[in-house]
């Protein structure tokens, strides 16, 4: 039988790391109901920042609030006053002084949460579901994702009996913790009823060594390694260069 776990979870401590830092025995349940509140209330105020996750620190009697988002202006708002209003409303919330952060995502065709947001939205927008999918699987291959898996499920087309539909492009490790998969949910709320999507992101695959360090590793002189692999740890450090331009 499957054993379905969630891909973040089962990284965590590895190559993931948590999105509450904080710990306290005493005052566990209490932070985390204030944790959950804080969330709930930043996603729904933030409903056009196009914000991903949004990572809540302890130090002391602070708190410190850092939100990823691909459109930071909105957050930022003019001269600073919309995140000076966040920065009021959380204090007034919580009533620990607060200091709130804005991160941009460089990449959001590549972030799983914003992809499964922008399905959701574009199906309530009574988009086909196909397209909805097809499109985000292209920009993100375009964007230099390895690989990347979508699904969703529900009343799709409006259809009487609700179903599972999915499709995906290159290869999603989940099995290999080695492999860093972005994974986001999200939830469109249509005329016709819930549908639920979900999708995997396969970005890189960390610690993989070229041939060339594999040589060095083992202390083997660059003479002895042979003339192919030096063509093609040359052609991947062209395809390095290419990625970061």
């Amino acid at each position: 039988m499957g054993h379905k776990i969630h891909p973040k979870s089962v990284r965590l401590g590895y190559i993931k790391d948590w999105e509450s830092k904080w710990f306290n025995l005493k005052m566990m349940p209490d932070f985390i109901e204030e944790d959950c509140r804080i969330r709930v209330y930043l996603k729904d105020k933030l409903k056009l920042a196009s914000v991903s996750r949004i990572i809540i620190e302890r130090p002391g009697k602070y708190l410190r609030i850092n939100i990823y988002t691909a459109r930071p202006g909105v957050v930022i708002g003019k001269g600073g006053q919309g995140i000076e209003n966040l920065r009021k409303e959380i204090e007034f919330m919580t009533t620990k002084k607060t200091f709130v952060n804005v991160m941009e995502i460089k990449n959001p065709e590549i972030d799983a949460q914003l992809v499964a947001e922008s399905i959701a939205f574009q199906l309530e927008k009574q988009i086909a579901f196909r397209r909805a999918m097809k499109k985000s699987i292209e920009k993100a291959i375009g964007a230099g994702a390895q690989g990347i898996k979508v699904m969703v499920s529900g009343r799709l087309g409006g259809a009487e009996i609700a179903r599972r539909e999915w499709l995906k492009e290159g290869r999603v490790p989940l099995q290999t913790f080695r492999a860093d998969i972005d994974y986001g949910f999200a939830e469109s709320y249509t005329t016709m009823g819930q549908i639920g999507v979900k999708v995997w992101v396969f970005k890189k695959e960390l610690f993989k060594r070229t041939i060339k360090e594999l040589f060095e590793k083992n202390n083997f002189n660059n003479q002895s390694i042979p003339s192919d692999f030096n063509v093609i740890s040359k052609q991947e450090n062209k395809e390095k260069e290419e990625k970061s331009k």
